[in-house]
């Protein structure tokens, strides 16, 4: 038989990776330890395990290299691997990474967070978004006295504990009588917040939303629900897990001139390393304290909180943020993407198929099938081909280190991927998608 120069697909280069899909399955439930970062969210073909990553690349176990649209959820915003930030963390490994007392960087951090973030009269910091949200219902719950809590249906995620995830599909184990103390309102429908004040009166402790993702606030609707909560004596939650530093930086709170009672922040604000902080209202965050004569709150207290080669990390990342405008950037390169993708959608009149949504430091991708309705089997179909390609989008968020020649490289690739996509529509999707649809992350059963 005749040797051939064929090159071998991305399916035929992915064996370490098959290898260790095998072996993760057998002792971590998933196969990962983030929910998201499941196989199931990714196209059955490629089962990639990332060995390691530089600026806005990465590369798997097998050597194949990608472009990043993920970032570590949202986390990595200046790149895989900055130096500055990874020299500050390191510099901080050396001298030892927690203590039996405080370090000054506590102090230091929670002084340059204070500086950026107007409604940041007090700090408190944490490892995980979760931590901090949840700290802020028990806080409400401890000022206001009340145990209901209101959240907005809209936003698809706000912590892994009870009072949260009692809420969505994936409910198991989770006590009835703690899912029963959460409801919820709807995003830029401020009557629906109103109702729930009237049907449970002197109930809710506070109302929690993020104050923006994929649709901007409609006039009024931020500051509508700020005087529900001083009308009713609750509180206002800003969920800055996402927005904080990527849409401002001073948060999206300020894009929108609001001042919530309480906010927490977590992913960019360490460029991927565990960080995340909780900050508010003196009066209110006091309660976790030591200066007052009302009933102590067990507010955060983790043996990992406020480790100090992550403070470190934060610290140097804000400073990296302040001083080289990195937002403006997340902005300009993501709008260079925006237009160059939704150039090759109106060029293969895909409009009414696949578009995108959410500002543009802060993308993602919707998918339809032939009858318009929302497809996980196209959206596979759309992650397959740009793997094919060299591009890792579970979302489009670009990081500071995506240049023009990454962006022009992705729209070459989406747009390829999308041709793909328009011949699935017309001859069917059986004939070009390879293997299982993924699946929403959240969900009832298997």
């Amino acid at each position: 038989m005749a040797a051939t120069n064929q090159t071998p697909t991305l399916a035929q280069r992915v064996n370490g990776s098959r290898s260790l899909l095998e072996r993760s399955h057998r002792l971590i439930p998933g196969g990962a330890h983030t929910y998201a970062k499941s196989d199931d969210q990714y196209p059955e073909a490629f089962p990639l395990f990332i060995a390691r990553g530089k600026g806005c690349r990465v590369w798997d176990v097998d050597g194949n290299e990608f472009i990043e649209y993920g970032m570590g959820l949202r986390s990595v915003t200046l790149g895989h691997g900055f130096e500055p930030v990874v020299e500050a963390a390191q510099k901080y490994m050396r001298l030892g990474v927690n203590f039996t007392r405080p370090s000054p960087l506590e102090v230091e951090c929670a002084e340059r967070l204070a500086s950026l973030i107007d409604s940041a009269e007090m700090v408190k910091f944490a490892s995980n978004g979760s931590d901090v949200t949840s700290a802020a219902v028990r806080l409400a719950r401890a000022y206001t006295g009340r145990d209901r809590v209101a959240i907005c249906a809209e936003h698809p995620f706000f912590s892994v504990d009870d009072w949260f995830m009692g809420t969505t599909e994936m409910r198991a184990g989770i006590p009835r009588a703690v899912s029963d103390l959460t409801v919820k309102f709807h995003y830029n429908d401020l009557a629906s917040a109103e109702r729930l004040f009237e049907r449970y009166p002197n109930e809710i402790a506070c109302l929690m939303l993020e104050p923006e993702k994929n649709d901007p606030p409609a006039a009024g609707f931020l500051n509508g629900l700020l005087e529900l909560c001083r009308k009713h004596g609750a509180l206002l939650v800003f969920d800055e897990i996402i927005t904080g530093f990527r849409y401002h930086l001073r948060g999206a709170q300020h894009v929108h001139g609001i001042r919530p009672d309480l906010s927490t922040f977590g992913k960019a604000m360490g460029n991927g390393f565990a960080i995340s902080a909780l900050a508010g209202r003196r009066d209110v965050m006091e309660l976790g304290g030591l200066h007052h004569n009302r009933e102590r709150v067990f507010l955060l207290s983790t043996t990992f909180g406020a480790e100090t080669h992550s403070l470190a990390a934060a610290i140097e990342t804000m400073r990296i943020y302040e001083q080289e405008n990195v937002v403006e950037q997340l902005y300009r390169q993501g709008a260079r993407l925006r237009t160059g993708i939704e150039q090759a959608v109106a060029n293969l009149g895909l409009k009414e198929y696949f578009g995108l949504a959410g500002r543009p430091c802060n993308l993602v991708y919707w998918t339809k099938d032939r009858d318009g309705i929302p497809s996980q089997p196209f959206r596979t179909l759309l992650l397959q081909e740009t793997l094919k390609r060299g591009i890792l989008m579970p979302s489009l968020v670009v990081s500071y280190s995506h240049t023009d020649s990454d962006i022009d490289q992705t729209v070459e690739a989406v747009a390829a991927a999308l041709e793909v996509y328009r011949r699935a529509l017309d001859e069917g999707i059986g004939k070009y998608l390879a293997g299982r649809p993924v699946k929403p992350a959240i969900r009832k059963y298997n």
